[in-house]
């Protein structure tokens, strides 16, 4: 397998961007086309030096190549914990060659160049992720040798070239075959950048493991994420904007989601398509979820998806045009058709029967998804939002509080089928902008007042935006009510029963007010504020 030291590839002079590549190290765990890679190296005459799989899978593919053991003169030892980490290697990667004293030190100590190293690193990521896996086994597939050459040639790039995505290597090739085995120093400063970012993204996987294991918020928070859609603008057309997905994350707002027709999805879009989905994420039943800019416009469970889809357009039928509707069940020919009549932004879905796509065939602007996603989001991810020069951090407010643990502070206690209401009511509610009022009845939505810096005018927004009588109807507060003038304007309009966390210093004003209506009421113990 060796070929033996060639004394006439030691490291040379050369300016910056003038390397001729005559040598190439390949050691990559994700083995993805380095066989074509090495393959075109080599018709170019540049020496192939390997390690461990790769040499082997490089060997079987009938190339020639040199160990790294033949490099260095050392052998790969601890399992293989051990074999590029050696002075002969780093020397090469970090000799600046137009420097005379560089080159007389590499020369003095045998030092053969090293021009070009392909490496990507073992499967830390994907291990970590893997059900049942040990500590052990975590750490093991933690890099050592990979990422000191991918940073040893990054920061040398003016001399050393680092390739680290099987994406590359078809350029890589083709600028060698162009420019006589030479790389433009444009293309090795974009091959440094995409290797430190390789690099930053393994470590923060890394970083994120063992802060994971030990504290919630930890002193220093990294996170990485990857692009993974441009968008047409941001929230105005005059705002460039894309996406970008976290490094780690089990799943993501577009995870899984096959985008079956339409226009690109916008900013806008994705905003309203992730509050929809984490409201619809409180629901087993057939369920609709109806959201415009961010705050749910109808809300409303049924015996079947087209039932859902009806009660909850009918919560506010204006409010919903231009809307993201989404269902966590098939959609049928009937409920498209239903659909297909009102002017929607996004259809999700859990599937599509062929005869419903046919139904909205004639929508070609329609943004049409298909939610394949089954796994469970990790409900232990924090939330964060980005304030200026920083991040706001919390856990999720994914609480849903229990029957058992609300207390009834009216004389009179709800009937079970306002109970039912109630906690329908509250659960919507943790979704709406605060200051957040909700009347439901029927397991659907009346009326939704979100936003709104008075409580009062909440109320009063619900109830003017119902479409449908709401005396009989429940109302849930995502805060306590200061005062009971708003209690007093739902009971006059026929609110039965109010669920509300509690805690203000007139509690008992509101609650009397609400006897003195026969009405009930329950505290919660809990607010749910949505800034």
């Amino acid at each position: 397998m060796a070929t033996g030291t060639n004394s006439d590839q030691l490291l040379q002079p050369a300016a910056p961007g003038e390397v001729q590549v005559g040598r190439a190290l390949l050691s990559v765990s994700d083995k993805a086309g380095i066989v074509e890679f090495a393959r075109g190296l080599a018709d170019l005459g540049i020496e192939i030096v390997s390690t461990g799989g790769t040499a082997r899978e490089l060997s079987d593919a009938g190339l020639r190549v040199r160990t790294i053991t033949d490099l260095t003169g050392f052998p790969e030892i601890m399992d293989g914990r051990v074999k590029t980490l050696h002075p002969k290697l780093y020397a090469s990667l970090l000799a600046v060659r137009d420097d005379a004293a560089h080159v007389e030190a590499a020369v003095a100590h045998a030092v053969e160049a090293v021009d070009l190293v392909c490496v990507n690193l073992y499967p830390f990521e994907r291990t970590a992720a893997t059900r049942g896996v040990t500590d052990a086994e975590v750490i093991e597939n933690i890099d050592i040798g990979g990422p000191t050459m991918i940073r040893a040639a990054a920061k040398n790039f003016k001399f050393s070239v680092p390739v680290v995505s099987p994406a590359s290597y078809d350029a890589v090739l083709e600028e060698l075959r162009a420019s006589d085995r030479r790389l433009s120093l444009q293309t090795r400063e974009s091959l440094a950048a995409e290797a430190f970012a390789y690099t930053a993204r393994y470590d923060t996987a890394i970083t994120r493991w063992f802060q994971e294991k030990n504290e919630d918020f930890p002193p220093l928070m990294v996170r990485a994420f990857e692009r993974e859609l441009e968008l047409p603008y941001g929230e105005n057309p005059h705002q460039r904007a894309a996406f970008y997905t976290q490094i780690g994350a089990r799943t993501h707002v577009l995870s899984q989601v096959a985008q079956l027709g339409g226009k690109d999805l916008s900013f806008n879009n994705l905003l309203d398509l992730d509050a929809a989905r984490q409201l619809l994420s409180e629901f087993v039943v057939p369920a609709c979820v109806i959201v415009k800019h961010n705050n749910p416009c109808g809300v409303a469970v049924g015996a079947t998806t087209l039932e859902a889809y009806q009660r909850a357009f009918a919560c506010d039928p204006t409010s919903a045009f231009g809307g993201v509707i989404v269902v966590n069940r098939r959609v049928d020919e009937q409920t498209a058709r239903a659909i297909h009549d009102q002017f929607a932004e996004i259809v999700l879905a859990r599937g599509y029967d062929d005869e419903a796509l046919e139904v909205f065939a004639d929508k070609p602007n329609l943004r049409l998804l298909d939610d394949r996603e089954r796994r469970l989001d990790v409900i232990y991810e924090p939330a964060i939002r980005q304030v200026i020069g920083g991040l706001l951090v919390q856990d999720r407010d994914i609480s849903n509080e229990d029957r058992d643990v609300m207390e009834v502070v009216s004389e009179r206690r709800p009937t079970e089928e306002e109970w039912s209401e109630l906690l329908f009511a509250w659960r919507v509610c943790k979704h709406v902008k605060s200051n957040a009022i909700v009347l439901a009845h029927g397991g659907a939505t009346l009326g939704i007042g979100a936003g709104q810096m008075s409580r009062v005018d909440a109320v009063r927004m619900a109830i003017d935006k119902a479409q449908a009588p709401v005396s009989g109807a429940v109302l849930a507060s995502d805060a306590f009510f200061p005062f009971p003038d708003g209690p007093e304007i739902a009971l006059e309009q026929g609110i039965t029963a109010i669920i509300q966390p509690g805690g203000s210093i007139r509690d008992h004003e509101v609650v009397e007010a609400v006897d003195r209506a026969g009405g009930a009421m329950v505290f919660t113990g809990r607010r749910h504020f949505r800034h």
